[in-house]
């Protein structure tokens, strides 16, 4: 592997101790990845700001980092959503103990390390052409950058990504190789797409059609074909952010982005179709059914064009001498968004209607008061995929812009009984695992900051990855996903053997709290490398497997007792008890 001179002067911690961590998560990640080279980014953007997010786990790690008075960022930086907009507090009533307190923490942590704290999970929306490589740690920025600018950038993870920032460096792997940006499925689009939503829900849509067959090394990439006479940016928006809670960095759409470069024996690994039963069954699925409380526009921040739709629905309902109630309608939307639109008046036309206009956060990350709203209204899959998870758990409907307004000033649109979240979770997983017995010794590798360990203990195992962020308890350590083959499992002091983690950038600060408090698991092995998982076992030290000579994620039952060894840099995995077969 060729370090450069740079990266070796942190690792040897003559930089201090902050470069020095994260040069060796930089490194270990490289080798987990096959990466020979490294590669100089030009920009990063960190994700895991809100409280509600990243949790004890993101405020301890970096109370530790921001100790450190050598430790700062080499490449500018910039800093996703915060969990609340600290000038309005009194009307979000947000009832988190400290919460406040807990986010100033956190922002002045980042800020100690020279990251610019512009607090919007849309660093793509600010009229500026983006280019170069870059270290982008927000799933829907990944995909929006990747997808339609001229930025590459990996899928990475909150402390991957603050670890490029803070030396400049990533490994050269993934979609920086020109051939891995390939699609690996095609989705054929049979109907007319005419609202921002008709693409949140395609996008949503291709993610649940994942299959644990599929090989999707750097997650699923669609290929998608249809009419579009044209995309607008905020059609574009919706469709990756509701594709990246799946795991997916990028695609195409035919006629709008650039053409892949296909070879002439590439192939798809499969074929979807998604037609207007699927897009009228989804819009049935996701109207509310029982009284809407909390009407939330803009998940991913929202950019100009939804904010200005907004005001116009919401005009139209003024002009007949309307207005809402009880800041029945929150709108999030980035600082730099929030200045413009106040300077032409469309903040003002929102806030004379009785609109609650909030800057540097968004609807999943912020804490909701449950006394007042238990059941919400979105035009956004994406905020419906985390607000219905374990951030909030709290019911989640979706419509059209124009609908939501009229929600928000018409409570009785939608009467009865509040919706059962469970009626809104997500669909069963699909599993291939059958029960093995007999014998097994496997090989793999692990992570070159970590020289020998030995750990035995019992295996929780599954074939669909884990999303750490909503779908595993941050307190008690269980899973908690409807429909998971291991919902209601718990993880802590197991060997977790699972392919890769999912869903949100933040996942790393999660698992970390979980290892601070015990709960987490006392070992992990991932089939694929996982940017989601491999950091925190980086970073604290938990022993961690990966490229096994077998797909233990089939091989071995939840149950099994298993040892894992790391000696010169190779992991052994073998089987010691398999119910009651004991092995010598």
């Amino acid at each position: 592997m060729n370090i450069p001179s740079e990266l070796k002067k942190m690792l040897n911690g003559s930089l201090g101790a902050t470069k020095q961590k994260a040069a060796r998560l930089v490194i270990d990640l490289a080798s987990s990845a096959g990466a020979t080279e490294f590669i100089k980014c030009s920009d990063a953007h960190v994700s895991g700001v809100s409280p509600l997010t990243g949790g004890h786990g993101l405020r301890r790690f970096l109370k530790d980092l921001a100790g450190d008075k050598n430790a700062s960022v080499e490449i500018p930086t910039t800093l996703n959503s915060a969990g609340c907009d600290w000038e309005k507090m009194d009307e979000m009533d947000i009832q988190e103990d400290n919460f406040l307190k807990h986010q100033f923490e956190i922002i002045q942590s980042y800020s100690q390390l020279g990251i610019k704290t512009t607090l919007s999970c849309t660093p793509y929306d600010r009229g500026k052409e983006i280019e170069g490589v870059g270290s982008w740690a927000e799933s829907n920025a990944v995909a929006f950058s990747n997808s339609y600018t001229s930025l590459i950038t990996n899928r990475e993870s909150g402390l991957s990504a603050l670890s490029t920032a803070i030396t400049g460096w990533a490994p050269k792997w993934g979609l920086h190789i020109e051939k891995n940006r390939i699609p690996n499925i095609e989705v054929d689009v049979e109907c007319e797409l005419n609202d921002i939503v008709d693409w949140s829900i395609l996008g949503d849509w291709i993610g649940k059609q994942i299959q644990p067959e599929w090989n999707l090394p750097w997650g699923v990439m669609p290929h998608i074909f249809g009419k579009f006479d044209q995309v607008s940016f905020e059609e574009k928006k919706a469709l990756t952010a509701a594709a990246a809670n799946y795991g997916c960095p990028m695609l195409w759409i035919d006629g709008v982005t650039d053409e892949p470069v296909l070879s002439a024996t590439w192939k798809p690994q499969a074929k979807l179709h998604f037609t207007e039963y699927e897009l009228k069954k989804r819009y049935s699925e996701l109207a509310p059914t029982g009284q809407v409380d909390l009407v939330v526009i803009g998940c991913p921040q929202a950019s100009l064009g939804e904010v200005r739709s907004t005001a116009e629905a919401v005009k139209k309902r003024m002009d007949i001498g309307e207005r809402i109630t009880n800041h029945r309608l929150w709108v999030f939307t980035s600082g730099d968004n929030h200045q413009l639109l106040k300077e032409e008046g469309t903040l003002q036309v929102l806030e004379e209607a009785g609109a609650l206009i909030l800057k540097d956060t968004c609807p999943e990350v912020t804490p909701y008061n449950r006394k007042k709203y238990n059941h919400l209204l979105t035009n956004s899959l994406k905020a419906e995929h985390y607000l219905t998870s374990g951030l909030n758990r709290i019911p989640t409907s979706v419509m059209k812009i124009a609908d939501c307004v009229n929600h928000a000033f018409e409570p009785s649109l939608s009467e009865g009984e509040y919706p059962i979240l469970t009626e809104k979770s997500n669909q069963q997983n699909p599993t291939n695992k059958t029960h093995k017995e007999g014998k097994l010794e496997s090989y793999g590798k692990g992570l070159p900051s970590q020289q020998t360990w030995n750990v035995k203990g019992r295996a929780l195992v599954t074939d669909v990855p884990i999303t750490y962020l909503g779908y595993v308890n941050r307190d008690t350590g269980v899973i908690e996903e409807p429909g998971h083959p291991l919902d209601g499992k718990s993880i802590e002091d197991t060997i977790l053997i699972y392919p890769k983690g999912s869903g949100s950038t933040v996942a790393p600060f999660v698992l970390m709290g979980l290892i601070y408090t015990g709960k987490g698991p006392k070992a992990i092995i991932n089939n694929d490398v996982c940017p989601l998982t491999l950091p925190a076992c980086s970073m604290l030290n938990i022993p961690y497997a990966f490229a096994m000579s077998d797909d233990l994620c089939m091989e071995i039952n939840t149950d099994d007792v298993i040892e894992m060894s790391l000696i010169d840099g190779k992991v052994s995995v073998k089987i010691l008890k398999r119910n009651s077969e004991v092995f010598s």
